[in-house]
């Protein structure tokens, strides 16, 4: 949806709030470290993030992949910084039409530094001279458009005769007002260190009718250098009070990364205190310093991450943003579930029911399922993690083992690193005599009667209902295995259960068209909710990329022909993948099941 909404509703409700900004990496490595990252911070809930354009364009196919990973994977409001330089029309528009088929909304519409070289800018042959123009021309009132405001003038228009400066800062505020009327709904500020600065910007903007919000563009201070270089590059004003206690740490890296934090605390709160309803935050694609500055005012609580479903909801205003339910099995990896079913032409609301018939995309782009494997040093980083050489079963299985113990912090069938999910520790000690005894575990989830919403682990859904769920678990295990665990799993009454090999076909006690609720919430004034189940027709498909994973994560960290990849290889043939829920989650002992 468009951010102006989403602001105006804040505004109106009375609640302040936040927002990031991000860079485009220039490493395939880095923009995978810059989503680990924003898988972090977005659990945060900002009102939106946004990712900028590089200068010429020169980051422009990477800023428009990421903008439509961080809407659709991500699952955060996004906005894409597009910009005029070195930009013909056509690959504007090709730019524009793209976020908008990804269901990016909104658009902070520059026109961008001069080229490397040249100190001012001109529109190149067939371009234009500001992005407004072209985003408000084409596509009309589909998108949200921010555009930037100077608290201290533009810094081609900063100068030292201060009669002159008057005339410059003028100048740029009518120039602002233009962008206002010509369609521009919200304004994000450069950023600046006088807080009284802004306040007064915010004023003289108001004073001639510019009436939108204005969001403070914050940048903390995390090194020296490169505080000096940003606030030559943009001629900031720096307080005397501020430079004197910056020079005398300046040698201290700790130092001045918490002097930053600290002035990013003073000023946010000043901001805040005088009626701005939020704030912007330039990360630099790190993470502590902002959520250190956002923690310190109260605006976010570790251990009080919302939640909205077990699952994180896609943005208001795309197509899947009614989704309210979907199958267990691609927990640990909602982006290839992203990915596999961004084609469906309807998503589930409710029920999962006749939203299965749109077919799974398939598994032929293995791009979006190498997580770990991508780069030469995250295949060292899984070589150690793995193993550097693997002589059996035995070997595997201690990964495996290590990996619910905490000692490995990453797996194939796992998107995301750290280890297993919070809500597994009630449950480490059984999941780590599974994996001992050969049940080699990719998902589970404990039993779960009735805690409260808000609960810090298990908790969803917002305040005031009540959360409940099935003890879950699935693994791999040996044909022997398989063979012995079958007799108990069909004399358990309560329990249900699937199970294949990579050939298939699926067997067990479930209808072939039937679906198992997993979790569900109860809450107030509402229908109960179920945003996760299991049913067999979505197992057939998730078996094929599970067993896959195998092969393409694991296996090809080894050489062709090596005894390590005979070892995986050996697994992915013949080894079984097995689903089973325990459906008495009140009294229901899983575990005691499956390791009699």
């Amino acid at each position: 949806m468009k951010l102006i909404d989403k602001i105006n509703q804040k505004v109106k409700e009375g609640k302040t709030f936040f927002s990031f900004e991000f860079f485009p990496p220039r490493t395939e490595e880095g923009v995978e470290n810059l989503f680990e990252r924003l898988e972090r911070m977005v659990t945060y809930a900002p009102v939106f993030c946004d990712i900028t354009w590089g200068a010429g364009g020169s980051t422009a196919d990477v800023t428009l992949d990421i903008a439509a990973r961080m809407q659709n994977q991500i699952c955060v409001e996004t906005m894409m910084h597009l910009t005029c330089t070195n930009m013909q029309i056509e690959k504007l528009e090709s730019a524009l039409k793209e976020v908008k088929k990804m269901g990016v909304r909104n658009i902070l519409a520059l026109r961008g530094d001069p080229p490397k070289g040249q100190d001012k800018f001109e529109a190149v042959e067939g371009g234009f001279s500001c992005a407004l123009d072209l985003v408000k021309k084409e596509h009309g009132d589909y998108f949200g458009i921010c555009v930037a405001g100077y608290p201290e003038a533009h810094p081609d228009g900063i100068v030292d005769d201060p009669e002159q400066m008057q005339k410059n800062y003028w100048a740029d505020i009518a120039y602002l007002k233009e962008k206002v009327e010509a369609g521009g709904d919200l304004i994000i500020t450069q950023l600046f260190y006088d807080v009284e600065r802004f306040l007064q910007f915010v004023k003289d903007c108001r004073s001639v009718g510019i009436n939108c919000p204005i969001l403070p563009g914050i940048m903390p201070i995390m090194t020296y250098g490169g505080f000096k270089r940003m606030t030559g590059f943009c001629k900031t004003k720096v307080p005397a009070e501020l430079d004197a206690a910056l020079e005398a740490i300046k040698d201290n890296d700790e130092a001045v990364k918490n002097f930053g934090i600290d002035l990013g605390v003073k000023m946010c709160r000043q901001l805040l205190d005088a009626g701005t309803p939020g704030v912007h935050l330039y990360t630099l694609n790190l993470e502590r310093s902002a959520l250190a500055i956002l923690e310190r005012l109260g605006m976010v609580d570790p251990a009080k991450i919302p939640r909205p479903l077990p699952w994180r909801h896609v943005p208001a205003g795309t197509s899947r943003s009614v989704e309210g339910v979907r199958p267990v099995f691609w927990s640990n990896r909602p982006k290839a579930y992203l990915k596999r079913t961004q084609d469906w032409d309807s998503y589930p609301s409710g029920r999962w029911g006749n939203s299965r018939s749109p077919a799974y995309g398939t598994l032929s782009d293995y791009q979006f399922m190498r997580r770990h494997t991508s780069s030469d040093a995250r295949k060292e980083k899984a070589r150690a993690a793995w193993g550097a050489t693997l002589s059996g079963v035995e070997d595997v299985q201690e990964v495996f083992v290590k990996y619910v113990k905490g000692e490995v912090t990453m797996l194939p069938w796992s998107e995301m690193e750290g280890g297993c999910a919070a809500e597994t520790a009630a449950i480490k000690e059984p999941l780590t005599q599974l994996n001992a005894s050969g049940f080699l575990t990719i998902n589970s989830q404990p039993r779960i009667n009735g805690l409260p919403s808000t609960d810090a682990t298990h908790g969803w859904g917002g305040a005031n209902g009540y959360v409940y769920g099935k003890a879950y678990v699935e693994f791999f295990c040996s044909p022997a295995s398989w063979a012995s665990l079958r007799a108990r799993l069909d004399a358990a009454p309560s329990v249900s259960y699937l199970a294949t090999t990579a050939a298939g076909p699926t067997e067990g006690n479930m209808e072939a068209d039937g679906v198992n609720a997993l979790t569900w919430g109860v809450f107030p004034g509402k229908e109960v909710i179920q945003p996760t189940v299991v049913c067999p027709a979505s197992f057939a498909v998730w078996k094929d990329e599970a067993f896959e994973l195998w092969l393409s994560e694991w296996a090809n960290l080894y050489e062709e022909g090596s005894e390590s990849r005979a070892v995986l290889q050996a697994i992915h043939d013949t080894w079984v993948l097995v689903s089973v829920v325990d459906n008495d989650y009140v009294a229901g002992d899983l575990f005691k099941t499956l390791l009699a």
